[in-house]
């Protein structure tokens, strides 16, 4: 590979509380220099010179959740789609949930998801096992062998553990093994037969609700369970005021707790699901704005911790029908960056607490390189306008399916380039 120099480029890089005029370095894969400093250094013979005409550099997006059909429902999407469909929103790191066919619940399956990636991926694939086998919420996996093999975290991805002395437990073998427990959070029962917020609307809808507390509830034993146990604790996809005030009480007593959200909760509310939109059909569900509001002033203020694209294909055989009847889920890696950027162009939260959140923190917390422009990181980056206006068309979508909730929403921020391990996997 020949080294590469973005000249003039607008450099946020929050693991070293960089937003600065400069230039980056990349040299074999690495980064060797980045920032106002590497201006004075001179090109390495034979750089290819990308002039940024000051537009943006960022480290390469970390996703901390996407769900993948491969193995067992590829014509959803398999790592290799799923990775363009990464490169394009320029997600550079995909944490992938064990939800397929047969669940990532042993060694096998983590090298299975390592190998494929490795020969089909242009991005960094990095697979989180199953916390109980099948994801049935009884018996544990076998977390030494799972983490061992490459497993980069502990979730029943979009299943919630019922049973407190199996949180309790995985807890603390999760704890043991330096690894983080990530948990999705909705009570079973008090859920019930919901399929949006319980609120007027669904009411409205003649729908079925699903109220705060389902989520809160199992949020708040967890938490406690965290304290008893000082195991790492992520909890997944919040949507509430109450789950971000439970997060920071959590937080506030020195529990080893953080928490993601995903854009589609900073982006929509209840409202958006129409007339039946089934594309809007999420677990959680969309919540009212006040909520939405709420998780946004959580996200500016450190209390969730990072933000995901959740990224769930479904096909036309699971969204095209009655919205009681249709999968939850929605499709996100190419628009994660660019919805993000609302909050950024609304002055609702700082571009660099933005790029925090999707980048640096994601890696940290799930121990993994990258997020960062740092001499000596992996040189996995992106190249930003953050004006170019563009329009989500399903006919640009590089996902096998096509269940966005920005179909035809007008965005602002695009991604020119994006850079794995020095190698550019995409170019507008």
């Amino acid at each position: 590979m020949k080294p590469t120099v973005f000249s003039n480029a607008r450099i946020i890089d929050p693991s070293r509380g960089i937003d600065e005029i400069g230039s980056v370095i990349v040299e074999e894969g690495t980064i060797t220099a980045a920032g106002a400093s590497a201006l004075n250094q001179g090109a390495p013979e034979g750089a290819r010179i990308v002039h940024c005409h000051g537009k943006v550099v960022v480290p390469g997006l970390v996703d901390g959740r996407v769900f993948v059909g491969e193995p067992g429902a590829e014509h959803r999407e398999t790592i290799a789609s799923a990775s363009h469909a990464a490169a394009a929103g320029g997600v550079t790191s995909i944490v992938m949930m064990p939800d397929t066919n047969p669940v990532i619940d042993d060694v096998a399956l983590v090298e299975f998801v390592l190998r494929t990636a490795r020969d089909t991926a242009v991005v960094n694939v990095y697979p989180a096992a199953a916390i109980t086998k099948h994801l049935a919420g009884s018996e544990m996996t076998e977390f030494g062998l799972l983490r061992e093999a490459g497993a980069v975290a502990f979730t029943d991805g979009h299943h919630t553990i019922a049973n407190p002395l199996v949180m309790r437990r995985a807890l603390t073998y999760a704890r043991d093994f330096g690894a983080v427990i990530a948990q999705e959070t909705q009570d079973a029962d008090l859920a019930g037969s919901g399929v949006m917020n319980e609120g007027l609307y669904a009411s409205w809808l003649g729908l079925s609700g699903i109220p705060r507390e389902a989520e809160t509830i199992p949020l708040e034993r967890d938490l406690m369970l965290a304290r008893l146990t000082r195991g790492a604790y992520h909890a997944a996809k919040i949507s509430t005021d109450m789950s971000a005030k439970a997060i920071l009480r959590a937080k506030n007593e020195g529990a080893n707790v953080t928490a993601g959200v995903s854009i589609n909760h900073l982006s929509l509310n209840d409202n958006d699901v129409g007339e039946y939109r089934t594309f809007f059909k999420l677990s959680p569900p969309l919540r009212a704005e006040e909520d939405r509001l709420a998780t946004i002033e959580a996200l500016r203020e450190g209390v969730i911790d990072i933000i995901v694209s959740s990224h769930d294909p479904q096909d036309v055989d699971t969204k095209r029908l009655p919205f009681a009847d249709a999968a939850d889920g929605a499709i996100g890696l190419e628009t994660l960056l660019a919805a993000a950027l609302r909050l950024h162009h609304n002055g609702e939260v700082p571009l660099f607490r933005l790029i925090e959140a999707l980048s640096t923190t994601p890696a940290r917390i799930f121990g993994l390189p990258g997020g960062s422009l740092a001499p000596g990181a992996p040189a996995d980056l992106v190249l930003i306008d953050l004006d170019a206006p563009w329009v989500v068309s399903e006919a640009d979508i590089r996902s096998r399916s096509k269940n966005t909730c920005f179909e035809g929403a007008r965005l602002q921020g695009k991604v020119l380039q994006t850079l794995v391990a020095g190698r550019t996997v995409f170019e507008a």
